[in-house]
């Protein structure tokens, strides 16, 4: 119990304290709470009142800012009233400048009415009294209206015949100069462009041999080598009393030239004999064929030519041994593509193309002899048979033939063929067939009726004929000159083309006493 009691005063004692503090604290809260309130009703005083300033200043911006735009909207307001009345005094100006040309209009057509009634009473008066002509003329000149209109017709069209005609020739002989002037500009222009050596080389059909001894080693025993030889190459060989040479005939101047290489050989060799013969002919057969096919080759590329067929590259290669006239066809045909290439260029036309047909023109000169017909023909038929387009088959055809313009390639091979033979050292020919030639010229000219005299110039490339003017007039002397030109087409054979040209003269001589 004693233990107890202390415990238990201590309880009361605590609570007790504990009381009196929580009365304590009570006191304070609520003195907290208090103030508190006070300030918070203190706060929100302050706050309403701000509010109320803010309100109030928003209200005076607002009104600030109506203020504003109504005096912009007056302002904009009085601008178009401007506006509108000086439009409405433009549109019064307008309409005053409208009522003053409708014045004037009205003035104008009411003196245009009178002008017209003035010109309409004019042309009235003016039918009378043209009537009035129109009948005294028809009684003075016996001829109605319809005559006279057709008499009129009929001088109006011959006036207009004769003035057409006239301004016809003058073009045409226009036309004429200017297209001979082009032309000739184009076909010099051309050789000018292509420098090739004009000097012809001639083949020979001649071997040189050291002594007459070898000429009967070259014979044989009982002529048993020459059998041989001939018979293996196809050719003549002639052996006469001309010292150191022997003679090697031919139609063909392949064999020909065979023959001349292996006899060449047999005499350097020294071994001749008929198995000895057929060994060389043979092998120089070959290494002649190679040649053959390597300078067609080279023409080709020369030309810058491709696509050619083999025939025709080894029949091209032919033509290096043959001539016309002494000029070696195939540097003739090489000119001739080279020619046509560049009057092509300056003409618009396919350089290629023409190029392609001067070079194989005269491709039939490699087999006219071992076929029928003229090399023209000769040539077309190979070109065609081997792939040749139209334009190159008809200029091998056509070139010496009567031509047409369908194929122009043609006309410029033509061109460019008789350029090429007509150069000057281009062609060569002996002084005893030159003379012949020019007499031939002459006495065919001197044959026809009116002729006088007849002189062949430049080189026979011309004939100057003089005729009679007392036997003949112009029109019989034109006829003489075509017939001249026809009669050297059917009779004579020659490269290019001839002139002919006609002179006719009058003389009168009087005597004054």
């Amino acid at each position: 119990m004693s233990s107890v009691l202390p415990v238990l005063i201590g309880i009361i004692v605590g609570a007790g304290g504990l009381l009196l503090l929580n009365i304590l604290r009570g006191r304070d809260l609520k003195a907290q709470a208090q103030a508190i309130l006070e300030k918070a009703k203190s706060d929100g005083a302050n706050v309403v009142r701000e509010a109320e300033l803010a309100s109030k200043e928003r209200t005076l911006q607002t009104k600030q800012q109506q203020e504003q735009e109504a005096n912009q909207l007056r302002e904009q307001v009085r601008k178009r009233e401007a506006a509108l009345d000086r439009r409405e005094e433009t549109l019064q100006q307008t309409a005053d400048d409208f009522r003053k040309q409708e014045k004037m209009v009205e003035a104008n057509q009411r003196r245009l009415s009178e002008k017209m009634q003035d010109a309409t009473n004019r042309s009235e008066q003016l039918k009378k009294v043209l009537a009035d002509q129109t009948q005294q003329l028809q009684q003075i000149s016996g001829l109605n209206r319809a005559d006279a209109e057709d008499r009129l017709m009929k001088l109006l069209d011959r006036e207009l015949e004769q003035e057409v005609g006239n301004k016809i020739l003058k073009h045409e002989r226009r036309v004429t100069e200017i297209a001979e002037q082009k032309a000739q500009e184009i076909i010099l222009t051309a050789m000018q462009r292509y420098a090739a050596s004009h000097t012809a080389d001639s083949t020979t059909s001649t071997v040189d041999i050291p002594n007459d001894e070898m000429k009967g080693r070259i014979i044989g025993r009982e002529g048993r080598n020459i059998r041989a030889f001939e018979k293996a190459t196809g050719v003549d060989v002639i052996i006469d009393d001309t010292p150191g040479v022997v003679i090697v005939s031919g139609f063909d101047p392949v064999r020909r030239e065979v023959a001349r290489q292996a006899l060449d050989k047999l005499i350097a060799d020294g071994r001749i004999h008929p198995s000895r013969i057929e060994e060389i002919v043979a092998e120089t057969e070959k290494e002649l064929d190679r040649f053959i096919r390597r300078k067609g080759q080279e023409a080709a590329e020369e030309v810058n030519i491709g696509g050619l067929h083999e025939k025709i590259i080894y029949m091209l290669g032919r033509l290096h041994f043959r001539t016309s006239f002494s000029q070696n066809v195939l540097r003739h045909s090489v000119e001739v593509a080279f020619l046509s290439g560049l009057m092509a260029e300056m003409t618009g036309l396919n350089p290629d193309v023409a190029r392609r047909a001067g070079l194989l023109h005269d491709i039939g000169k490699a087999a006219d002899h071992e076929l029928e017909g003229g090399h023209p023909k000769i040539g077309a038929d190979l070109l065609k048979r081997h792939g040749e387009n139209e334009y190159v088959v008809h200029a091998a055809l056509g070139h010496h033939d009567q031509l047409t313009s369908d194929y122009p390639y043609t006309l410029l091979v033509a061109t460019s063929d008789a350029c090429s033979a007509s150069r000057p050292g281009a062609r060569r020919e002996s002084l005893e067939r030159y003379i012949k030639r020019m007499e031939e010229l002459e006495s065919i000219a001197k044959g026809f009726g009116g002729v006088e005299q007849a002189f062949a110039i430049q080189a026979g490339r011309e004939l100057r004929v003089i005729v009679s003017a007392r036997e003949t007039d112009d029109a019989k002397a034109a006829k003489v000159c075509r017939d001249i030109a026809k009669a050297f087409e059917q009779q004579l054979t020659y490269p290019g083309e001839i002139k002919v040209t006609v002179v006719r003269e009058s003389r009168f001589i009087e005597v004054a006493r």
